[in-house]
């Protein structure tokens, strides 16, 4: 339940910083700011314009700091309520400070997510575009910010706005005959009714299908090197992350346990990690390292299997072969500026084979470029074309449209009106949760208790 009291918090993080702000929402915001906040200057607080001025204990008269408010009435603000804003120095003791005078004039402390939550519920924002903001604070590369800004933008709200559209005109013409029984469905809006639901699942389907390649420009990828004992897994490591990261020696079995590190390639996030080189070994430690490497090969998005090309293919290479069932995975050869020795059977079962020499670093801009089309085949992100689902709650919530509508297809053949009705609200009802006209406090709840105080 939404309850309209005024609520503060710390929308900078936390720690010392150059500056950091309050920020209040709420009907006392005003109040807040002429008790706590002393101008400089005649005039007090003017709606969207800064002031200069000190912070003040009104019990003590003591200045606390010297600070910017900017006063911003509704429903101009990113709540649409008052909402005031106090830029203070950002230590994390005058901070502290600032906000506890500001919470003894009668106002809370705020929920994590509170203000995005109080933009979407005065209808400033959809659910949509409040899941945006959140994804535009945590981006980890240039596609997931450009992804969550189009979403803030509302492109995906306006598309999902259209399917709406088209299961409501279906809707409305199923229920006038429910309204009519004597009359029977005519052919023309039978049609009608057919065109408007293919419409509305043509577009669900085409939004479906842009879910794993926005989730990948979401998240990233995790990119697993695997290989046999010098193969050259880690002079590989380092060479896509440009820095000698992990201990590279002619002696097998180096790598123990396994080496994380994230980089960018053509702005999509890539989570690498490398490996223990997989072999028979007697030595505890070693056995170890190589378990853990076999565990996380299925849970990869994508295996780098290094090969070396100047050896013949070992006992060794085909436990890779073996390990690597059901992967995606690249076939790298390593090695390549030395004579070649290896030929590698089963070569169909990767995605691709990538010849390279680490250390050279010749065929390592191939290597990159191939990770990223393996994932990334649309328009990209800032397209104004580009419109996508990137969440799994979207996802769900369409999935379970798409079948609604399915079962209204299937049984329309049967004209049971009520049942067919029953199926096209049961679409409208998924539909709208994406865009939360439908969502539950729980989903609520949920959604924004992942945010940060203060936003």
């Amino acid at each position: 339940m939404y309850i309209r009291d005024t609520i503060a918090a710390v929308s900078t993080p936390p720690g010392n910083g150059g500056i950091g702000i309050i920020r209040v929402s709420g009907d006392k915001a005003a109040a807040v700011g002429h008790t706590v906040f002393k101008p400089v200057y005649n005039g007090g607080l003017v709606s969207h314009r800064f002031s200069f001025g000190t912070i003040i204990d009104p019990e003590t008269g003591e200045k606390v700091d010297e600070a910017m408010a900017v006063y911003m009435r509704a429903p101009r603000s990113y709540t649409r309520e008052d909402v005031l804003e106090l830029h203070c120095h950002g230590g994390w003791l005058v901070v502290e400070s600032v906000l506890a005078l500001v919470l003894r004039c009668d106002v809370r402390l705020a929920e994590p997510g509170e203000f995005t939550r109080r933009a979407f519920l005065n209808g400033r924002i959809d659910l949509i575009q409040a899941e945006a903001v959140m994804d535009i604070i945590a981006s980890k590369s240039g596609a997931a910010l450009q992804l969550a800004q189009r979403q803030r933008e509302g492109v995906l709200s306006i598309r999902i706005g259209e399917v709406r559209v088209f299961l409501l005109q279906a809707l409305a013409l199923v229920e006038a005959y429910i309204d009519f029984p004597d009359d029977d469905i005519g052919a023309t809006d039978v049609t009608a009714i057919l065109d408007s639901v293919g419409s509305a699942r043509n577009m669900i389907a085409e939004l479906l299908s842009t879910f794993e390649e926005a989730r990948i420009m979401r998240d990233g990828i995790s990119v697993l090197i695997v290989g046999k004992p010098n193969a050259g897994k880690s002079s590989l490591l380092n060479r896509l992350l440009n820095e000698n990261r992990a201990i590279v020696t002619h002696i097998p079995g180096t790598t123990r346990d396994i080496i994380e590190e994230t980089v960018m390639f053509d702005g999509l996030a890539i989570r690498l990690l490398d490996t223990a080189g997989i072999r028979h070994t007697d030595d505890l430690v070693e056995q170890e390292g190589i378990s853990r490497a076999l565990e996380k090969i299925p849970l990869a998005d994508l295996v780098l299997a290094v090969f070396d090309a100047s050896c013949e293919f070992s006992q060794e290479d085909q436990l890779i072969l073996d390990a690597l069932s059901g992967c995606t995975a690249i076939a790298v050869l390593n090695k390549t500026d030395l004579a070649q020795r290896l030929v590698l059977p089963d070569e169909d079962r990767f995605v691709a084979l990538i010849k390279i020499a680490a250390l050279t670093g010749s065929g390592i801009e191939q290597l990159k470029k191939k990770v990223c089309t393996q994932f990334l085949h649309s328009s990209t992100p800032d397209s104004r074309e580009f419109v996508a689902l990137s969440r799994a709650r979207h996802r769900d919530a369409l999935s379970s449209a798409e079948q609604q509508l399915i079962q209204f297809s299937d049984g329309l053949r049967d004209r049971n009106l009520e049942l067919l009705a029953l199926d096209l609200r049961g679409a409208l009802q998924a539909v709208g949760a994406v865009t939360g006209q439908t969502a539950t406090d729980e989903v609520l709840d949920l959604i924004f208790s992942s945010f940060c105080i203060g936003k």
